[in-house]
């Protein structure tokens, strides 16, 4: 957050004599365009409290808006997965993510995914379609920045994904997947942690879906993950009644709502800075029709500021 975006960051704890019984990580985003927040946390989808007591989990949360308040932010943000601790508290119910059992074997994966999902599947690799762990985000990145261009939205910074893999090291992976003649069509930038496999950042080549190697994509790593004993696909956060919304539901997953919390200080309603916004409709189509060079130049500028 610091060395990449330049967002100051505050890591609250609570203890109890030696032993600590509960973190919050916060970082403070600041922008002209998108407002003031103090958000747990930005360019990420889950986050808030972890505690051991309620007694801990209160006394953050009681700092956080201290802590808030003293930024003189217009809002504080808690990104929590499923748990709704303040019912008094706006929430935000534009998300949902998607996270499902992994099954012991390979087989049992495969007949799990909804038939019509699985023949993509199959039509992948009968293209002759193959998958391979890269070393660096290169091919990742070339997909990725081509891909939000096409749908008017800004880039993160290579920076950003290079500073991933290096401070996540085994636990942040690239896979690319190629053609049948080695060319790159679809690749994923993913995180492990513990017995999870959550695939955080893609992008496709324009000739992806008639390959299906987005389809492929998401087999091959699931099928990996099986391999390595993992337990749980977290297919991440989409927004409902979007494109990526329904091809997760194809795949079998069902949706579970995010419970997004915000303690409003000087605004009256919840922020609404994601591409659904009717004012905003404008800059996407003028971002599509930026040369991609340019777009990838100016886009970290502004995406840094959005969370």
């Amino acid at each position: 957050m610091e060395e990449v975006f330049r967002h100051p960051t505050h890591f609250l704890y609570a203890h109890r004599g030696e032993v600590i019984e509960g973190v919050l990580p916060l970082a403070h985003v600041k922008s002209r365009l998108f407002g003031n927040a103090l958000t747990s946390l930005p360019f990420a989808v889950y986050g808030g409290v972890v505690a051991h007591s309620e007694d801990a989990a209160l006394a953050l949360e009681a700092e956080a808006v201290r802590l808030a308040e003293g930024l003189g932010v217009d809002h504080l943000e808690m990104r929590y997965l499923q748990t709704q601790r303040h019912p008094e508290w706006p929430t935000q119910d534009l998300y949902v993510t998607f996270r499902k059992e992994i099954l012991p074997t390979e087989e049992e994966n495969m007949l799990a995914i909804p038939r019509k999902q699985r023949a993509m599947v199959r039509k992948g690799i009968k293209n002759g379609l193959s998958a391979q762990v890269d070393t660096s985000v290169d091919r990742f990145f070339a997909l990725y920045a081509d891909n939000v261009h096409r749908h008017g939205t800004p880039a993160l910074s290579k920076r950003y994904f290079q500073r991933l893999m290096e401070v996540f090291g085994p636990d942040c992976e690239v896979l690319t997947v190629t053609s049948a003649e080695g060319k790159a069509l679809s690749s994923v930038l993913t995180f492990y942690f513990r017995d999870e496999v959550l695939p955080y950042y893609a992008g496709d080549d324009l000739a992806a879906r008639d390959l299906a190697a987005n389809d492929f994509k998401y087999w091959e790593l699931m099928r990996r993950a099986c391999a390595r004993g993992l337990k749980v696909f977290d297919y991440g956060r989409s927004k409902q009644g979007t494109g990526p919304y329904a091809f997760k539901k194809n795949w079998g997953f069902e949706p579970t709502p995010l419970r997004y919390e915000y303690q409003l200080f000087k605004r009256d309603g919840i922020p609404q800075n994601n591409p659904t916004n009717a004012k905003y409709k404008l800059l996407i189509e003028t971002w599509r029709r930026m040369p991609l060079g340019l777009a990838n130049w100016l886009g970290p500028f502004i995406v840094r500021n959005l969370g």
